[in-house]
């Protein structure tokens, strides 16, 4: 009588000379319209669309392979590029909870939904997530101002008998996890590949001389730009070797101020201050030999105190001496 082998765990699902294969980078998600992350496996033809399990912080998740790109070579840990481990591949059973994951996800942000309006807290969910193994229920919200959700979680503790986490995020995390389009007219930055948001000042749309109009260098979320902070650094580096405006700098035997600074084409728009003429554009070969007037034209300069304004100096009082004392008869 033959006997069927038995089926190895899935930790053992690897095909043994994974160890020898050159490591390929792969674009996965661990949630359909989710943000897209970078992984890491020496697991040969992983197919688009096809489960996968990815190591993570609280172990192993489910995630979706999206897209295979080129080999990684000279490198040795996922963590150099910051990208994920990917260790095996999903097995049928976990490819069915998987799914059924999704639809529990799904019940457990109508079931919080209605207990937020139950109790009227001034909140609103998110976005729900599920380990996997069912130890853990995490709900994330937004608010203006913080929130008393105590007995909120008991509600919840008490209907999915798991631990439960409430998170309150900003606006830019609403953003990256709803996702949408920019007015670029492609994929929102942060929903697309940022992990950090970087601070963003009103002073690098000054550098990069775009408009300061709100609606032109703010996203979807009501806040600057996270592009704005792309080439900041590049406009930064070019301006530092340029005049900057407002400057009056000397060509021959005349005498021009600075309008307008061009970093990208390296050119200044100039205006000539003792003659009618309109402004003129100056290449870089020519502004690199003009010479700084200093002090600069139309500089206000420091008020020269007059003799009269200055205080009178101080008299010393004459000291008093006193009379000597006379000795009592």
């Amino acid at each position: 009588m033959n006997e069927t082998p038995e089926t190895p765990p899935a930790e053992e699902l690897v095909h043994e000379d994974q160890h020898n294969a050159p490591e390929t980078c792969y674009t996965i998600h661990f949630r359909p319209g989710d943000q897209f992350f970078s992984a890491v496996s020496r697991i040969q033809n992983l197919k688009v669309g096809e489960l996968i399990m990815v190591q993570t912080e609280h172990g192993l998740e489910p995630a979706t392979v999206r897209a295979r790109t080129l080999p990684c070579p000279g490198r040795t840990a996922p963590e150099e590029l910051g990208s994920h481990l990917i260790v095996r591949r999903g097995t049928r059973d976990e490819t069915e909870k998987f799914a059924r994951l999704l639809e529990r996800e799904r019940e457990a942000f109508e079931v919080c939904t209605r207990f937020i309006g139950t109790h009227g807290l001034p909140m609103k969910l998110i976005k729900v997530e599920r380990f996997l193994n069912g130890s853990k229920i995490i709900f994330f919200f937004t608010a203006d101002t913080r929130v008393d959700f105590r007995e909120l979680v008991k509600d919840l503790v008490q209907e999915f008998r798991t631990r439960v986490e409430i998170r309150q995020v900003g606006v830019r995390h609403e953003t990256k996890m709803i996702g949408g389009l920019g007015c670029c007219g492609r994929e929102l930055c942060c929903s697309s590949y940022l992990k950090n948001f970087a601070p963003v000042s009103i002073k690098m749309a000054k550098e990069q001389g775009l408009p300061l109009n709100p609606a032109k260098i703010s996203g979807i979320c009501n806040r600057l730009l996270c592009c704005l902070t792309y080439e900041y650094e590049t406009y930064h580096a070019m301006r530092k070797k340029m005049p900057k405006p407002g400057k009056i700098i000397t060509i021959g035997e005349k005498n021009y101020k600075i309008i307008k600074v061009n970093a990208l084409e390296e050119t200044l728009e100039v205006s000539w201050l003792e003659g009618q003429e309109r402004n003129i554009l100056l290449t870089k070969e020519e502004w690199s030999q003009a010479k700084t007037a200093q002090p600069a034209l139309n500089q206000p300069q420091p008020r020269a105190q007059t003799p009269e304004a200055e205080a009178p100096p101080r008299r010393k009082k004459p000291k008093q001496h006193k009379a000597p004392e006379t000795p009592e008869q």
